[in-house]
């Protein structure tokens, strides 16, 4: 382990944005937004599935102040996915910017580009349109070979093999074996399976999915969005509009949270086709029920667990299927699945002889589904953590016992993590340290504390990655400013995280200098180095990575302009942060000279861009545990004291760390037991609004503790590895096991809502 004093590493840095949104200043996408833009709406089907037989906009072009309206007919023909990820992107092309055929309540079927926002809505109630309804796929456990195909159309294409087979529904599966799994099964003393739901829900940011889109002085279409993907955009707009990438700029502003829902192409593609049909600058900005019923939400999940144990409590065998429903589109589908298996089974390498993953992602007439912080290993983790914790009840041994047994830890190779080896792994210290601060001994007991009222606590513990290894890329450009300063150029997007801070906490490090000296730019496709894009907990790690590379290069530079100052080598110099020294003479030069020198006849940029990947993506780990207060009257559950120990290498902004941990603890808590997804028997989604849609305030939360156990990443940027998205994987199993010591019930499907906890209670 790594013990150095840093100077900005491992320090609570306050935000670089904090000022200018604590002032109110515009720095959002609707505050940049021109006064004379076109504002677009969508009039969206209320069919889940159906054909568009006629569409009559002739008496929606008259009302006053209505600029056009567009359909099916109007657009290009061109199919393309909404997916946020690098290229070649494995999801299927099976969108047009309007389909004849929608496929889910809430699939676009015009759009209409106003003067302003009340033309718009007027406009929208005259547009007559026939439907020939046909019948829905809105089971997802009945959609794979089902009669009825989501895309049933000639163009579909996807451009990766994953195992897709339109004509079954299927866009991707696989399955994957390692050892003499039903041999090792055999041999066990028992195995116990069982299927784990979770459902389709919401990141639900509150900054709404919006975009604004101009053409610029030279004709190109500029698009800012809130987005968590400038150039992912700029490739989906080039394939769905049929424009070069060169004609189409994209950047983003502030960012009112993505969560994962901005790594999809939600809204861009929508006023970038009005801006590109009139010249106009367009605005489009999706209402709460828009986001709700026609964003990226989470895929719905079945896992179905099989575990395979000894009495002595050594797991040996696992096997996992995951069935997940990618809704009426596929983008992140094939991805997503993944995560299930591959983040979930590794836990327990310590003791396992043989493991299988296999999957089937499936189309339904559903909304379509994206990413969302977790990426498929929430929900797997939920099902495999819950199993263990049946074991250890099962077995009548304490589940952190059963987990010491098994875990895995550092040095040990993952067969189900792609055989990487777990460098730094601080997953014992983690329990241990989280038993400590929870009081693990006198809260997991079940106690009862009058008036129908217990208490009792749940475990569990999760890892995630900090990229995709062998694929994704984060780059950066760092440069001197004549005054000593320096600039931090970068693709990747702070939405809420702090990586600009973070970011330039690391070059502040590798430069010798203040934070304060380092102003960070981005994202910007024309301006900015090319980065895949913040998602998959990779801006720390990848995009770090390429500050450390880029500031040792810039470092070689400074020390070669001096060089040219004092005419020696440049080997004969020594770098000292706010300058460089003469080794022979002692001579100290300020990087103010320097700075200036590099404009006067000079050919040395004062600047170097790195791009930077990875072809290992090391885990962060996890462990929590929650006590709960349950009402055995109404099913009330309330969440009493969370408690989370975190291994994310070594964190370059504690209190961004701990801010990212409580934000994810919370959004797992409200997955647990408040936000739920109903469709009715026509495809429409009754949770519309944040009225039915509930998410958990900091009230629901109770008391939240949150450490760090520190490990080493040897890959990462001094020591660091991810921890944006596996804070939201524990709550979900902890809570369902704190629920089933309280009521004798295990809940395996989410949310565990009052209503099913009464009732459970009450039929025993």
């Amino acid at each position: 382990m790594q013990h150095k004093e840093y100077k900005s590493i491992n320090k609570s840095v306050r935000k670089k944005d904090s000022i200018q949104l604590l002032l109110g200043k515009p720095v959002y996408t609707e505050d940049m937004m021109p006064k004379d833009a076109v504002i677009v709406k969508l009039l969206r089907s209320p069919h889940a599935n159906a054909i568009v037989k006629s569409i009559d906009t002739s008496k929606a072009k008259l009302v006053p102040g209505i600029v056009d309206v567009y359909t099916w007919e109007d657009v290009p023909k061109t199919r393309f996915s909404n997916a946020g990820q690098t290229a070649p992107e494995p999801s299927p092309h099976d969108r047009l910017i309007i389909d004849r055929h929608v496929r889910f309540v809430g699939d676009p079927v015009a759009i209409i580009a106003a003067e302003d926002e009340k033309a718009a809505k007027r406009a929208m109630k005259l547009i007559k349109v026939e439907y020939e309804v046909l019948e829905p796929v809105l089971d997802f456990r009945k959609a794979k070979d089902n009669p009825i195909l989501v895309h049933p159309e000639d163009d579909w294409s996807v451009p990766s093999d994953w195992g897709a087979f339109v004509d079954r529904n299927i866009i991707a599966s696989e399955d994957n074996t390692d050892g003499d799994l039903e041999g090792v099964m055999s041999d066990c003393d028992m195995v116990l399976e069982h299927t784990f739901h979770t459902k389709q829900y919401s990141q639900t940011p509150m900054e709404t999915f919006r975009t604004y889109t101009e053409l610029d002085r030279y004709g190109r279409l500029h698009v800012v969005s809130s987005t968590q993907i400038v150039f992912h955009v700029r490739r989906i707009l080039s394939v769905a509009l049929g424009i070069p990438k060169n004609r189409i700029r994209v950047e983003k502003p502030r960012i009112g949270g993505g969560f994962g829902a901005k790594q999809t192409a939600v809204s861009e593609v929508f006023p970038a086709f009005v801006t590109m049909k009139t010249g106009r600058p367009a605005y489009i900005c999706f209402s709460r029920e828009e986001s709700q019923i026609a964003g990226s939400p989470r895929h719905e999940m079945d896992v179905t667990v099989r575990l395979g144990a000894d009495n002595d409590g050594t797991i040996r065998a696992l096997d996992v299927y995951t069935l997940s429903n990618t809704g009426a589109y596929g983008e992140h589908g094939p991805t997503t699945v993944g995560l299930s298996g591959h983040k979930s089974i590794p836990l327990y390498t310590g003791s396992l002889e043989a493991h299988r993953f296999a999957f089937d992602v499936v189309y339904t007439n559903t909304m379509a589904a994206g990413a969302y912080r977790g990426y498929g290993a929430t929900q797997g983790i939920f099902a495999v953590e819950s199993m263990v914790n049946m074991l250890a009840e099962r077995l009548g041994m304490d589940p952190t016992l059963l987990r010491e047994k098994n875990m895995l830890k550092e040095g040990m190779v993952m067969p189900a993590y792609f055989g990487e080896t777990a460098n730094a792994c601080a997953l014992d210290r983690c329990m241990s340290r989280c038993k400590d601060i929870f009081d693990w001994e006198s809260k997991y007991p079940v106690r009862d504390m009058g008036n129908g009222k217990v208490r009792t606590a749940g475990v569990a513990m999760a890892m995630q990655g900090s990229c995709i290894s062998n694929l994704d890329v984060g780059s950066a450009t760092v440069k001197l400013n004549e005054d000593g300063t320096y600039n931090l150029i970068i693709g990747a997007a702070d939405m809420g995280t702090g990586c600009d801070t973070i970011l330039a906490q690391i070059v502040a490090e590798c430069m010798d200098c203040s934070v304060d000296d380092v102003t960070v730019f981005g994202a910007d496709t024309d301006a900015s180095p090319y980065d895949s894009g913040s998602y998959a907990s990779s801006t720390t790690y990848v995009t770090g990575g390429a500050c450390v590379r880029a500031c040792e290069r810039l470092k070689k530079r400074i020390c070669e302009i001096a060089a040219d100052i004092k005419g020696c080598a440049s080997e004969d110099i020594e770098f000292e942060g706010r300058g460089v020294r003469i080794l022979d003479t002692g001579d100290f030069i300020p990087l103010t000279d320097i700075g200036i020198k590099s404009q006067l006849n000079n050919g040395i940029a004062p600047e170097d861009t790195v791009m930077h990947t990875s072809p290992v993506s090391p885990p962060p780990y996890m462990v929590g545990m929650v006590e709960i207060e349950l009402d055995k009257l109404t099913g009330l559950v309330e969440v009493l004291n969370y408690s989370a120990v975190v291994d994310c290498g070594i964190a370059i902004n504690p209190a961004l760390a701990r801010i990212q941990t409580e934000g994810g603890i919370v959004q797992g808590i409200g997955h647990t037991l408040m936000e739920n997804v109903t469709f009715n028997e026509k495809g429409k989604l009754l949770e519309s609004s944040l009225m039915q849609y509930r998410i958990p305030t900091r009230l629901d939360a109770g008391k939240l503790n949150v450490e760090f156990e520190n490990s080493y990443e040897p890959t990462g940027p001094f020591g660091a590895k991810s921890i944006g998205e596996i804070v939201i994987n524990t709550p979900a199993p902890a809570i369902a096991h704190a629920i089933y010591r309280a009521t004798g019930t295990w809940f395996r499907e989410l949310p565990i809502t009052p209503e099913a906890v009464a009732m459970s209670i009450k039929q025993q």
